[in-house]
């Protein structure tokens, strides 16, 4: 499968599936670009669907500068894999983190997105919140470190936030958990601090979201 090179030489893994009108399919902190595969399945029907995996996340790159990663990045990475594919406008579907990239393309990138869906994007968003989530970001940050995701996989994907998944779909829970077990150590720890736990909280971009034109659909609270 293909890779393309953003503007700071580190390449990214993504897939194509279908034709039409593009959908860039973003995944969240504990999946990859496999996370999409039922929705790709659906989609890729009438669409022509994008998926890829962020940096940090093998078969993309894993970059070992903890400047290399940001929520800035994040849509900096985006918008490469929309421009090496030849895509001038796409509809978005953001999960969680990827949600946050989602926002931001539109913040940021008002003329390449049709369309958003920003799903599960307000965990940890409250100012209150603020300084908890940071410090909970650190510390699975650590734990990625020091444990390895493939400890790290079996807390978390049993977490408050997966157990309901597991409870409806145990096949779809097991395929996930298995695949963040396989994630990168090091990518997961500094995507986690430089992306996850230094993201701007949503009460502070207040003004740019009450200028939104782009048609945006928000669905609820999730970690990750």
């Amino acid at each position: 499968m293909p890779k393309i090179e953003t503007d700071d030489g580190v390449f990214v893994h993504v897939e194509e599936t279908g034709t039409g009108f593009p959908i860039l399919f973003v995944h969240e902190f504990a999946g990859d670009h496999r996370s999409w595969e039922p929705q790709v399945r659906h989609f890729s029907r009438t669409h022509r669907c994008i998926t890829y995996s962020a940096r940090g996340y093998p078969p993309s790159d894993v970059p070992t500068d903890p400047g290399a990663y940001s929520m800035n990045r994040a849509v900096a990475d985006a918008i490469a894999v929309l421009d090496r594919l030849g895509v001038a406008k796409a509809h978005v579907v953001g999960l969680s983190m990827g949600g946050f990239t989602a926002l931001h393309l539109v913040l940021q990138h008002p003329s390449r997105v049709v369309s958003a869906v920003v799903a599960g994007a307000g965990y940890g968003a409250q100012p209150e919140r603020q300084e908890a989530f940071r410090e909970e970001s650190h510390a699975i940050a650590d734990a990625f470190e020091t444990e390895g995701a493939a400890e790290v996989a079996k807390r978390y994907s049993v977490g408050p936030a997966r157990v309901q998944f597991q409870n409806k779909n145990p096949r779809g829970w097991a395929e996930f958990a298995q695949a963040l077990g396989q994630h990168s150590s090091v990518g997961s720890a500094l995507t986690m601090r430089g992306v996850q736990a230094s993201r701007p909280s949503l009460y502070a971009l207040q003004d740019e979201l009450r200028a939104i034109e782009t048609p945006v659909l928000n669905r609820g609270r999730r970690r990750g």
